[in-house]
């Protein structure tokens, strides 16, 4: 055999490089790898909680936290701006990275004003500001900068929402109201905030403490379901204003859904809701909130994120909290609106026109668990699969993995799930499929070998590919030349590591990082040229 024919700049062996710009990923494979700004909102939108499949949770933390301390150094700016837009824009599922990365610049002179700044933004609530309170302690003291900004927290909002956040949110991490005030010292402004400020410091109920409060103190001091459920109404009091025993009543829950339950509050209570009985096959208050969870609009307000409402689905379709929270029989039609939620919480997506490819990798590494929630990035990839199945009129989806070793066979079929089943039955589809290596080149070679016609793939994985003869950029410029059709490769990110597969000199090829809800319309808008 002559060996210089396996030397090739055209096929290269994923283990080895193709670009001397790949680097070697956490299964052994080539891959590109990202630049800082790209990372940083991997890291911000994905989380490291639980790790990867190759990486554990502190390795993952300690690497993305390098990338904080480059972008601090070298665009402290830009670092900071990143954050905030991709904490207002409800694009991650959890804030609790944004808050992290927020806590860290914070603590670096140049970024530092910015940051704290910007505190108000993205801390908020009050478990917000106690979790940044928690992590800015992890990198530095309290100088005066950082007890004005957090004082100004209080100072610089309307009463309304200062007493809201005293009596809806008032520990966490260690932290309370209390605690930051003593640390902070602000100045109040006007004899409402005084009396709020001297409430949560010192207990005391003055004359011109706000109504909220004012109700907050006599829920307490109530004993029996119609008194907290006349507060309620009285004073506009949220569930986590009251004494634990009126949680359990539901008269108390009636008088909380006329009253309006937050979006988020009322994914997370539907299991207590359904076990009370207040929301039955038929009648009870049913039609009502299922009209509500499946609202553009509350859900737009709410600030709910599409994986957060795929957790609700699954975990109420479930019937049992994998936490050990009890049990309950789901009520068909809740179901159904957390899908309809589901889709709805992505906004309004234009299709592309375009025939596109929808390429899911169902190997071995995409089964761990993600973000420290019970999903696997095998699972949140189909789901947003789905919803640009549910886009797409010229779409369709498979799952693949490799076979064997490298350069065995390949596993690459239909993924047989559709908008129009369940979530929970279309998620069921895809934990059946076989796992197997990681070859992200597959969808290419198979859209090739087949003559399919393929405007735009798609591939959902987390870049940990090894198992292929050929790397994925390979295989794309392979179809551009058999076919003649100038199709683009979109790489959706599904773990918060520095690896891509895409080109990044490529203008055809794009990285997304999975969890950001605008992923769906930057896919459609790619395909699109726009």
């Amino acid at each position: 055999m002559d060996v210089l024919r396996l030397i090739s700049r055209l096929r290269t062996p994923q283990a080895e490089q193709a670009d001397p710009r790949q680097v070697e990923n956490s299964a052994g494979g080539c891959t590109f790898e990202l630049d800082d700004h790209a990372r940083l909102r991997r890291f911000l939108t994905l989380g490291v909680d639980g790790g990867t499949y190759y990486a554990s949770e502190r390795a993952l933390a300690l690497d993305n936290a390098e990338v904080l301390t480059r972008l601090a150094a070298s665009d402290p700016a830009g670092l900071v701006s990143t954050i905030v837009d991709v904490s207002t824009r409800g694009a991650a599922p959890r804030q609790n990275p944004a808050l992290f990365a927020l806590a860290y610049a914070a603590s670096v002179p140049d970024a530092a004003p910015a940051a704290l700044a910007a505190l108000p933004q993205v801390a908020r609530t009050g478990t917000h500001l106690f979790q940044f309170a928690a992590y800015v302690e992890q990198f530095r003291g309290w100088g005066r900068g950082l007890r004005r900004a957090v004082g100004a927290w209080y100072t610089d909002a309307p009463i309304e929402r200062v007493a809201l956040q005293a009596v809806k949110y008032r520990q966490r991490e260690g932290w309370s109201h209390r605690d930051l005030l003593r640390l902070a010292h602000p100045v109040p402004g006007t004899p409402e905030l005084k009396d709020t400020f001297d409430w949560i410091v010192r207990g005391s109920v003055g004359e011109h403490v706000p109504r909220l409060i004012e109700g907050f103190v006599k829920a307490q001091a109530a004993t029996d379901a119609p008194t907290w459920a006349r507060l309620v109404a009285e004073y506009g009091l949220t569930w986590e204003m009251l004494p634990d025993p009126a949680v359990g009543e539901p008269a108390v829950w009636d008088a909380l859904l006329d009253v309006g339950v937050p979006q988020t509050a009322l994914m997370r209570q539907l299991p207590r809701l359904t076990r009370l009985g207040l929301l039955p096959d038929l009648g009870g208050r049913t039609g009502e909130v299922a009209a509500q969870l499946a609202d553009p609009e509350r859900l737009r307000r709410g600030r709910i994120h599409p994986v957060n409402a795929l957790v609700a689905q699954r975990t109420y379709a479930a019937g049992r909290s994998a936490r050990g929270a009890g049990t309950w029989t789901p009520t068909r039609a809740i179901v159904d609106a957390l899908d309809a939620a589901f889709y709805a919480a992505f906004g309004a997506v234009e299709p592309s026109g375009t025939r596109t490819l929808l390429a899911v990798d169902v190997s071995g590494s995409m089964g761990a668990p993600i973000s420290g929630m019970a999903l696997t990035a095998r699972e949140a990839a189909a789901a947003l699969a789905l919803v640009q199945l549910a886009t797409e009129p010229a779409a369709s989806a498979v799952g693949f993995a490799a076979k064997g070793q490298i350069g065995g066979a390949a596993s690459l079929k239909a993924l047989g799930i559709s908008p129009r089943q369940r979530l929970d039955d279309a998620l069921r589809v895809v934990d059946a499929m076989p796992f197997g290596g990681t070859d992200c080149a597959l969808p290419m070679l198979h859209a090739r070998e087949r003559r399919l016609e393929v405007d735009t793939f798609v591939v959902y994985t987390d870049n940990e590919t090894w198992a292929g003869r050929v790397h994925p950029h390979q295989a794309l410029a392979e179809y551009r030349r058999a076919t003649g059709i100038a199709a683009k490769l979109i790489v959706v990110g599904m773990t918060a590591t520095r690896f891509t597969i895409a080109d990044p000199s490529d203008p055809g090829m794009l990285d997304v990082a999975g969890f950001d809800a605008a992923v769906p319309s930057l896919i459609t808008e790619f395909a699109r040229g726009l």
